[in-house]
């Protein structure tokens, strides 16, 4: 099970304009790969997502979904660094990963397939009332 580099094409919301995000995943066929990491900035894929290929100058590009894997990706940006360890901690208590991106203030959070999201949704509609963070929904399971 070797893993290699996958790249994602997205809007960059923060930014404006276009940006690229790389993760590891692992070959399952032909020109297909599973998402191996949580994303932090393509939408509309999740882990153990099974994804389509094409290779551009020796650079592996996402061009499609293939398979769904049910898991759904939130991503929280904190408006105080005292939040995020509780708010990790709480979220991996229910069942739920998550990694801090190179933005210390922003996690992206995996919700299996096991977990129900009706609780994390309510949990983090709780925390953005309380103006601890804003949260988007990236991908949210079928």
């Amino acid at each position: 099970m070797k893993h290699k580099k996958i790249f994602f094409e997205h809007e960059n919301s923060l930014e404006g304009g276009y940006g690229t995000e790389s993760i590891w995943a692992i070959p399952v066929g032909d020109n297909q790969y599973k998402i191996d990491n949580i994303l932090f900035y393509a939408p509309e894929y999740s882990l153990n997502d099974i994804v389509s290929v094409e290779n551009r100058e020796g650079e592996l590009f996402v061009n499609g979904l293939v398979t769904e894997s049910g898991h759904s990706t939130v991503r929280i940006i904190f408006n105080q660094a005292m939040y995020v360890e509780e708010t990790r901690e709480y979220l991996k208590n229910l069942g739920c990963d998550s990694e801090i991106s190179n933005i210390p203030l922003l996690i992206a959070v995996d919700i299996p397939p096991s977990v129900s999201y009706i609780q994390i949704k309510s949990y983090l509609e709780e925390g953005e009332k309380l103006s601890k963070w804003s949260y988007e929904e990236a991908c949210i399971a079928q």
